[in-house]
């Protein structure tokens, strides 16, 4: 018998179910289903609502023996009680009876949703909830199928209540649940809607300024069982049974956030189909069911009027539609002519078809390894596949006896997915240990917090993991206490990022966590262990996959060394200026517009391959129109090293086409060979050459398990309008520590000297105005303003005030910022945010 397990009976079936489970949940787990308004399986239970009152009866006990008392037939006697309890806060008690279909629950659910609708609007037929509301589906199946409204007792309220850019509040429709202030101060941590007044004036406020200032807003929408809360994204765009559900991936998060795109048909878009909303997709390994609001509401890019449809070539200084075949036939021409003198420079947002096929071209077709990521901010790709995050790990698991790191990050800006579930095993008893040059919201969970001073990063990871190696049982101090914690915590995930440092140093940094990680502490390394492994922070939603597939000038696909080291990003930059490169062909980047390229120096051919005519784009010689992800299938690679595939949802614009086709049919031209004709085959051919993605293919990428909670159902009331993942969990691939005995690195000495009094570091901010963000409307009001964030003292001294104006130079290039002294910046240090990425410490001059 396991001991863990409590053995109970519902509607005379029984169940066995782990101690502490709900009746509600345990209920669920045999389909038999006890409706809910105010529950949900992610919220803590606060039984509001009284849906789910049920009759529960327990095994009577003798008082003097603790015998159970049993019946004439052998069966123990049982108490019901005087009347009913609710589902949603009775925990599970071995040989606890349960009845939900007796003639007294049907009559309180009745009377529920009699009071419920006694002064709810009529508004069905024109309700964004019509259809998947939960209101509108437990009337039908328990209501009174009459209406009771008396109209002279109805409560008139606003239907039109602005909580924010982003959230609409109808508080007529409004049951009172409290399910989304719950989700913003037990999930999210972030309160800023609150009820306010009482009785039947109760009614949800913001309390924040700007309103409802939280980067999970849209989270609310999927949850509210009624149509109280709406998206000014989808708000009276379509219904809810017009949709196509199309599974996919967000084309942002590093995590791997699994999403729905519901499309529609639309005349005014000449038949095709456009993206009316994006909703969570449950992945309880990645972002359970929820989605930040940059995930949700950033896709308008991918159906904007200004996407480029056609090719473009530049005949008498002009940049002119030309057929796919000129196009294509001059790309090849000439970079075949200046293949001794030709780059490569890629995004990381795009899929690993794309980078693959692109490497492909370049070392195979032109036989170069100048081919680098336009903007390589972090560095560690080849480290992590030494030691990254074991395979079948999953975040959620972590808890006391665990422990995490996270060092020269801001989760909460640059990943919001990760700061969550980081957020989440804290509370749930692992130990957070935080460096950091500046505060972030991480610190508030942290056990330990370490400020490093300008320059000093290294050093104090070099210190933490020398701390780590020597066994002590007394604690001298804060860092050695730390460092304790962590060698000896039963799992270990160290998150690292970029803030403040170089390229090089955020390579030192990594193997110095990597080491940390092999440390053994009773024989025992933590590298290669289930929930164990390092995680980096990666920009963009596929830096891994760039890793992967070998956008590298000394890697290639599948980390394999070249022969002959290529020119990387910033060698590729100064060749161009100073003419040791002659053809440039850049994909799904923009170096011009991001500071990285001032123009196109002395290159005699520069091609770019786009979604948007960008900076670089306007000054290219040929531009090659790409399809957004939402145009086509592929894969993405998480930092977790998690390969997940999407699909296509709305057919191209024009005449774009996938930027792996357009590589692939470059080389054809080069004598390559015919290119795949689908997605899914070129992904059979990068897993028969990258050794990490052996045995992947679409359809093992397309395999699901059923996860709890039970979401995405017809029963909406229980886990809200998430869906349920039919369309792949995806495959982790295996770190090498995991089947080999993986060496300590060796690491450089030293960090950056700092040869300022005031050095500047750019932060991240989650709305960083960008080519794709700056597509999506209702966040034109949200998004990061260039901002210097200085130290009242440091403010002082160069004689800048709150809330001023002023202009910087930095790195050569003038920017207007607006001034803010809050606290955000220690003393020593300026932090500039809103703007392009830029590496390591700056000087900055006020001009």
């Amino acid at each position: 018998m396991n001991d863990d397990l409590v053995k109970l009976t519902i509607d005379g079936i029984e169940v066995d179910v782990p101690k502490g489970t709900l009746v509600v949940d345990a209920a669920k787990k045999i389909h038999v289903d006890i409706p809910v308004f105010c529950y949900h399986p992610k919220l803590e239970p606060v039984g509001m609502c009284r849906m789910c009152l049920v009759e529960i009866g327990l095994p009577m006990r003798d008082r003097g023996t603790g015998e159970l008392l049993l019946d004439d037939d052998g069966s123990p006697k049982l108490n019901f009680g005087r009347g009913l309890q609710t589902g949603c806060t009775v925990r599970v008690s071995e040989g606890m009876v349960v009845r939900t279909t007796t003639e007294p629950v049907k009559e309180v659910r009745e009377d529920v949703i009699s009071f419920l609708l006694s002064s709810h609007p009529l508004d069905c037929p024109i309700c964004d909830k019509g259809g998947e509301c939960p209101l509108q589906n437990l009337t039908m199946e328990y209501g009174p199928g009459v209406s009771q409204m008396d109209y002279s007792l109805k409560m008139h309220n606003e239907k039109q209540v602005p909580l924010g850019d982003l959230i609409y509040l109808d508080r007529e429709r409004c049951i009172q649940c409290a399910r989304c202030i719950r989700f913003q101060e037990e999930i999210v941590d972030d309160p800023v809607i609150q009820f306010h007044n009482r009785g039947r004036a109760l009614e949800i406020v913001t309390m924040s300024e700007p309103g409802f200032d939280s980067y999970w807003s849209g989270n609310t929408t999927d949850i509210c069982p009624v149509g109280a809360l709406t998206s000014s994204d989808f708000r009276f765009g379509a219904r809810p049974w017009e949709l196509t559900p199309v599974p996919s991936l967000s084309p942002h998060s590093p995590a791997g956030a699994n999403i729905v795109m519901s499309t529609r048909r639309e005349a005014k878009s000449g038949g095709r189909s456009v993206i009316k909303r994006i909703v969570p997709r449950q992945n309880e390994w990645v972002n359970e069911i929820w989605i930040s609001d940059r995930d949700r509401f950033v896709h308008h890019f991918a159906d904007a009027p200004d996407r480029l449809q056609k090719p473009l070539i530049r005949k008498n200084g002009e940049l002119t539609e030309v057929s796919w075949d000129e196009a294509l036939d001059l790309v090849a021409e000439k970079l075949q002519a200046h293949s001794t003198a030709v780059a490569g420079l890629s995004g990381d947002r795009l899929s690993n078809e794309d980078l693959y096929a692109f490497q492909h071209l370049f070392r195979r077709g032109l036989g170069s390894n100048n081919l680098d990521l336009a903007n390589r901010r972090l560095a560690g790709g080849d480290v992590t596949a030494q030691v990254g995050l074991a395979s079948g790990s999953n975040l959620q698991d972590l808890g006391a006896g665990d422990a995490i790191l996270v060092v020269a990050s801001d989760l909460h800006e640059e990943e919001p997915i990760w700061w969550l579930r980081v957020k989440q095993a804290s509370e749930r008893g692992a130990t957070l240990v935080v460096l950091n040059l500046r505060p972030t919201r991480l610190d508030k969970y942290a056990d330990y917090v370490f400020r490093y001073a300008p320059g000093e990063a290294i050093v104090t990871v070099r210190q933490l993991v020398n701390a780590a190696k020597v066994e002590t049982d007394t604690a001298v101090d804060q860092l050695t206490a730390a460092a304790d914690t962590l060698i000896k915590a039963n799992n270990l995930v160290a998150f690292y990022g970029y803030e403040g440092l170089t390229y090089t140093e955020t390579d030192t940094l990594a193997k110095l966590l990597a080491n940390l990680l092999l440390l053994k502490n009773e024989d025992k390394a933590h590298a290669g262990q289930i929930n164990s492994g390092l995680i980096p922070v990666w920009p963009h939603n596929n830096s891994q996959g760039a890793w992967d597939m070998g956008i590298h000038p000394a890697l290639a696909a599948g980390y394999q060394p070249v022969e002959a080291s290529g020119m990387d990003a910033a060698t590729i930059y100064e060749a161009v200026h100073n003419g040791g490169l002659k053809a440039l062909y850049v994909m799904g980047a923009d170096p011009v517009g991001d500071g990285r390229m001032p123009n196109r120096g002395q290159l005699d051919f520069l091609v770019v391959q786009e979604l948007f005519l960008t900076e670089t784009a306007k000054l290219a010689d040929v531009v090659l129109p790409a399809q957004s992800w939402a145009e086509r299938e592929g894969t993405f690679t998480s930092g977790e090293r998690r390969v997940q595939r999407y699909y296509q949802a709305i057919s191209p614009l024009g005449e774009c086409r996938p930027d792996w086709q357009i590589a692939a049919q470059i080389g054809e031209r080069l004598d390559m060979g015919k290119p795949a004709f689908a997605a899914s085959l070129l992904f059979r051919d990068l897993a028969k050459v990258v050794p990490q993605y052996k045995g992947m293919d679409y359809r093992s990428l397309a395999k699901v398990a059923e996860q709890w909670p039970l979401v995405g159902g017809d029963d909406v009331y229980y886990g809200g309008t998430s869906y349920k993942n039919e369309a792949g969990l995806g495959q982790q691939w295996a770190a090498a520590a995991e089947t080999d005995e993986v060496g300590l690195f060796e690491v450089a000495d030293g960090d950056t000297a700092v040869t300022t009094n005031l050095p500047l570091v750019r932060i991240a901010a989650l709305y960083t105005p960008g080519t794709l963000i700056n597509h999506t409307p209702m966040l034109a009001d949200r998004l990061a303003a260039p901002t210097l964030h200085l130290y009242a003292d440091d403010a002082q001294i160069i004689g800048l005030q709150d809330g001023g104006e002023t202009v910087i130079q930095v790195n050569g290039r003038s920017l207007s910022v607006q001034v803010c002294v809050n606290g955000h910046a220690p003393a020593g240090l300026a932090l500039l945010s809103g703007v392009p990425w830029f590496p390591g410490m700056a000087e900055f001059e006020i001009l």
